[in-house]
């Protein structure tokens, strides 16, 4: 039996979703199966695959579920100022490239990022960690999302790619700027763009034992344009999501008593508590999007050619076919938060990110070992998405330290 798309249509926001979005995927699941119609932002409409094996079988077949956005039926339907627009509007990265062309800048990529040497790609990590410490130290308090995790990424990325340090923070500013989406965002790309443009330029003058270099110097043979587009790619994918891991991660080791007891040492859990967000609350929910090349059925639903299909990779990660005892799976690595298939987040990159979590959790640890939340664990709240789940604060009180 196939369902009908605009009739039981299921919105993906409102503040229900933000707190307990585990139980709306659960709910969907009974109503629809492993295929969801949802709602995006204005009514937009899409289907959420949230089967564990439908969801691979739609990231392992591209000439079926193509990633190229300007193959959606809807985009009559999208105003101009949506806010998932910079997600989903076409753009010259590898993201929405396909087949070969995909390949050719994926390959470069992942082989640029394979050289990256993680001792010292850790220790870039641990002293960007010591600097935010720093600041509020000595207060007794912080609010370990704003002031730390996500101050984190960014600035470990930039330099990994070749900023030259007195340039990182003007650059790490101006991309803030840009996320938050606010009065002066569009000005701020324009400025990320060029200066990201301008160091590929410096770079294929002065080659340097950095991630821009490589990707100049490979056998793939990526124009300054393409290399400066990916680039560009690389420091979104790679800053939300990581300093969403370290916060949720953070809070897991704050609120559950099998972590807490080791926080002082914490050493030994940390990588547990970081897969097992990865299982229960990982940073990148629902990530679009696939778009069917043609009508055909999915999960037992009936999809339109040009439909957009919305990964599940939350849902999927709980699907109880697959994981029929919840957490008794979370010590593997059989997730799907990373996607799956061509257009997976390259295997470097999920390196790359662990990294730099593990060395910013642990020196956290280091740091103030007997940090506590300061509220009580159901007064956090997330921030409002539908894609990501991160959380809004995440106050905390400590011994101050000079």
């Amino acid at each position: 039996m196939t369902t009908s798309q605009p009739a039981v249509a299921i919105p993906l926001s409102g503040p229900g979703f933000q707190q307990s979005s585990a139980e709306l995927y659960a709910e969907m699941r009974r109503s629809h199966g492993p295929v969801a119609p949802v709602l995006l932002d204005g009514d937009v409409p899409a289907w959420l695959v949230i089967g564990y094996r439908e969801l691979q079988y739609v990231v392992t077949n591209p000439e079926t579920f193509g990633r190229d956005s300007r193959r959606w039926n809807a985009w009559d339907r999208v105003p101009p100022d949506w806010p998932l627009l910079p997600l989903l509007a076409h753009q010259p990265t590898m993201m929405f490239a396909e087949g070969a062309e995909h390949r050719r800048r994926s390959e470069a990529l992942d082989e640029a990022l394979g050289a990256v040497d993680q001792f010292d790609l850790g220790a870039r990590a641990q002293q960007v960690a010591d600097r935010l410490i720093d600041a509020f130290a000595g207060s007794g308090e912080a609010d370990l999302i704003t002031q730390y995790a996500d101050g984190v990424p960014l600035p470990v990325v930039t330099r990994m790619i070749g900023v030259p340090e007195a340039e990182t923070a003007d650059l790490v500013h101006d991309v803030y700027q840009t996320h938050a989406a606010g009065e002066g965002a569009n000005e701020a790309y324009g400025r990320v763009r060029d200066k990201v443009g301008n160091l590929v330029a410096a770079r294929r003058r002065d080659p340097g034992p950095d991630v821009t270099s490589r990707l100049l110097a490979h056998p793939a043979g990526l124009a300054d344009e393409e290399i400066t587009e990916d680039l560009l790619h690389l420091m979104n994918a790679g800053q939300l999501p990581t300093a969403y891991w370290i916060g949720n991660t953070l809070r897991l080791m704050l609120t559950d008593d099998r972590f807490a007891m080791t926080l002082s040492g914490g050493r030994r859990s940390v990588g547990q508590a970081l897969n097992e967000v990865l299982w229960e609350d990982t940073p990148t929910q629902n990530f679009p999007g696939r778009f069917a090349a043609h009508d055909l059925q999915l999960g037992g639903s009936r999809i339109r050619k040009g439909d957009l299909l919305i990964l599940g990779l939350a849902a999927a990660n709980q699907d109880p076919l697959v994981r029929p005892v919840p957490q008794a799976s979370t010590g593997n690595q059989a997730y799907l938060s990373f996607s799956h298939g061509e257009h997976r987040c390259p295997y470097a990159a999920q390196e790359i990110a662990k990294v730099i979590a593990e060395a910013a959790i642990e020196v956290l640890l280091d740091r103030l070992p007997d940090v506590s939340l300061s509220v009580p664990a159901e007064e956090l709240a997330w921030r409002p998405s539908p894609l990501f789940r991160g959380l809004a604060a995440l106050p905390v009180r400590f011994t101050p330290t000079a």
